[in-house]
C-alpha cells in the first residue's frame, strides 16, 4: 500500500466517531423545508468550503473559547475553512450574521440566546439556500426558525437535575444567579432549577461588571441567611460566588454551570459542589460535521429531535479526570 492511500484511510479513520455521532444524533429538516409558510431555497448539492460560526458569547469568555476550538477542529480535520465571530449585543449579532450570509458561506451555525433579535438574519440565511445549525441556546426556535438542527443541552431539564442535585445534598433554599438580562437559557436553567429544588429565588446581575456581581451576591447572603445555596449559570459567575460565600462567612454551598479552570480548582478545593458540564467543544465541532453532510450528501437525520451534548456533571469524584482536558481548551 503507498503511503497516501494509507493517509487517507488514517483520516477516515480518525473521523469516523464524529461523522457517526453527527449521523446519529443530529436534528434537521429537508431540503426547501417551509419555513413559516414559506418555502427556503433549495440547498445546492455540493462542497463545503467555509462556515461562519457565529455566537452571543463574550469576548475572552473560556467557555465560548472551547466551543471556538471545537469549530476550528472540526475544520481542520474536514479541510473547511471556518469563522467565528462573537458578538454579546444580539443587534450586532444579527449583523454577524448578515455579513456571513453576504459573502455566500457554505453553512452557518448560530447560537441563538435572543431568537426574536436573530430571526430574520437567520431566516435572510435559510431562505438564500444556506444551511444552518443552531447551538446551545434557542432549541425551542431552531426548527421553526428553519435550522437543519440543533446542538446543545436542554437548559430547563439541565436546570431541574441541578436543582435536584442540590435537594439531595440537604439544602433547603437556593439563590439562582442570571448572569445575562434576556437570555432565555438563562432563564430556562434557573426556571429548571427551581422545579427540581423547591424553595429558590433569582438574582438578575450583570456579567460585564464581575466586582458588582460579587457585591450583589455577597448583599443577597447577607440580607437572608437561610440561603444555603448558590447556582450560578456560568463559570466566570461561580469564582465571584465562591469570594462572596466567603466575605459574608455565610454556610453557604455553590454549584454552577459550565467549565473552566477556576472551576475545577474550586472542585478541587471542596469551594465548589459541582459542576454542570454542557461539553461545549461537541457544540462547536458537531455542527461543522453536520453542515458537511447535509450540503455534500443531503442527509437529514434525528426525526426532529436535537443533539444532546450534556448535562453532564464534574465533582470531586470526577474532577481530576478532566482537568488536564479543560487546561488544552477542549473540555
Amino acid at each position: 500500500m503507498s503511503a497516501f492511500p494509507r493517509a487517507r484511510r488514517v483520516r477516515r479513520l480518525r473521523l469516523a466517531p464524529w461523522l457517526a455521532a453527527a449521523a446519529v444524533l443530529a436534528a434537521c429538516s429537508g431540503p426547501g423545508a417551509d419555513v413559516n409558510g414559506t418555502t427556503a431555497a433549495p440547498v445546492a448539492v455540493g462542497a463545503v468550503k467555509s462556515v461562519a460560526v457565529v455566537t452571543h458569547g463574550s469576548p475572552g469568555d473560556a467557555f465560548w473559547n472551547v466551543v471556538k476550538n471545537g469549530a476550528e477542529a472540526a475544520g481542520k480535520d474536514l479541510g473547511i475553512r471556518v469563522e467565528y465571530n462573537s458578538a454579546g449585543d444580539p443587534t450586532q449579532q444579527a449583523k454577524l450574521i448578515d455579513n456571513a450570509v453576504a459573502q455566500g458561506v457554505d453553512g452557518l451555525v448560530v447560537s441563538m440566546a435572543n431568537p426574536d433579535a436573530l430571526r430574520p438574519s437567520v431566516e435572510k440565511a435559510v431562505a438564500a439556500g444556506i444551511p444552518v445549525v443552531t447551538i446551545n441556546s434557542g432549541e425551542a426556535e431552531s426548527a421553526r426558525f428553519g435550522a437543519i438542527g440543533h446542538v446543545g443541552q436542554s437548559e430547563r431539564l439541565a436546570g431541574e437535575a441541578a436543582g435536584k442535585r442540590l435537594a439531595d445534598a440537604g439544602k433547603h433554599k437556593m439563590l439562582c444567579v442570571i448572569h445575562e438580562a434576556g437570555n432565555v437559557g438563562a432563564n430556562e436553567r434557573c426556571a429548571g432549577a427551581i422545579q427540581g429544588f423547591g424553595a429558590a429565588t433569582t438574582l438578575q446581575v450583570d456579567i460585564n461588571n464581575p466586582t458588582d456581581v460579587q457585591s450583589r451576591i455577597k448583599g443577597a447572603l447577607e440580607a437572608d441567611r437561610s440561603i444555603d445555596a448558590v447556582l450560578t449559570l456560568n463559570s466566570q459567575i461561580a469564582a465571584r460566588a465562591v469570594d462572596a460565600v466567603k466575605e459574608s462567612s455565610a454556610k453557604t454551598t455553590v454549584a454552577t454551570f459550565d467549565l473552566n479552570s477556576d472551576v475545577v480548582r474550586a472542585i478541587q478545593a471542596g469551594t465548589l459542589l459541582f459542576a454542570v458540564d454542557q461539553q461545549q467543544y461537541e457544540q462547536g465541532y458537531l455542527p461543522v460535521v453536520m453542515l458537511k453532510l447535509y450540503k455534500s450528501n443531503l442527509n437529514a437525520v434525528g426525526g426532529g429531535h436535537p443533539v444532546q451534548t450534556g448535562p453532564a456533571f464534574v465533582d470531586k469524584t470526577t474532577v481530576d479526570a478532566v482537568a488536564a482536558l479543560v487546561g488544552q481548551g477542549t473540555r
